[in-house]
């Protein structure tokens, strides 16, 4: 089904400076993956009210309150679950379960699809020269001009305006949230994806990338 949507792609020290008590916080290090890599925070239809789609007020009211844990389990096989839980490291906290209720009931697919095309989509940009060029810069400023000339180069010209950075106050990057248009089957180019969509403001103008345990 063709859409318009939004990946976004967390960068998983810069989430834990200020939420190091959660349970994915507590144990990361900087041998763990999620220290060098994106980490999945969603995939979310648009346009942005696009939410909670035939779910019941009472699950609408865990999911807004953050009561997470008392959402229904996901109903993923093991396999699934663990892909999920190395690509989402959040879903020690059911992040999974917030995602799915407010976001992947729009989708107009099952959980397992829903997921599975998360994370095909973040894996070809854990591929790419965007996240070689986070891993080679730990602990330094990257502007956001950078980034975008890197989404060019691996997901053709116009790519890099399809993204917008988003920082925190203290001026570390914390996420990419890239602009999706077309059909997301079991194979999808995220390239074409990408350069099908609307441009899209960019954000912060850069920022520092957290290395994990150590600040930037």
């Amino acid at each position: 089904m063709e859409g318009q949507y939004v990946l976004a792609a967390s960068w998983q020290p810069a989430f834990c400076e200020r939420r190091y008590r959660t349970p994915e916080c507590r144990t990361q290090s900087p041998e763990r993956t999620d220290a060098r890599r994106f980490s999945l925070h969603g995939l979310w239809p648009q346009p942005i009210g696009n939410v909670y789609c035939g779910v019941s007020g009472r699950e609408r009211d865990q999911s807004e309150s953050g009561d997470w844990k008392s959402l229904t389990p996901l109903d993923l096989g093991a396999a699934a679950h663990e892909a999920l839980a190395q690509r989402m490291p959040g879903s020690l906290s059911y992040l999974d379960r917030h995602q799915w209720i407010k976001h992947g009931t729009c989708y107009g697919t099952d959980v397992d699809t829903y997921f599975s095309h998360a994370m095909v989509l973040l894996d070809q940009l854990n591929g790419s020269a965007v996240q070689g060029l986070f891993e080679s810069n730990l602990g330094q400023r990257l502007r956001a001009s950078q980034v975008r000339q890197a989404f060019d180069r691996d997901f053709g010209a116009g790519a890099g305006e399809r993204v917008r950075l988003v920082c925190d106050d203290q001026g570390l990057i914390t996420e990419l949230r890239i602009g999706l248009k077309g059909t997301i089957g079991p194979d999808p180019a995220l390239g074409e994806l990408i350069r099908a969509a609307p441009t899209r403001s960019v954000g912060c103008r850069g920022g520092w990338v957290d290395q994990a345990g150590r600040g930037r």
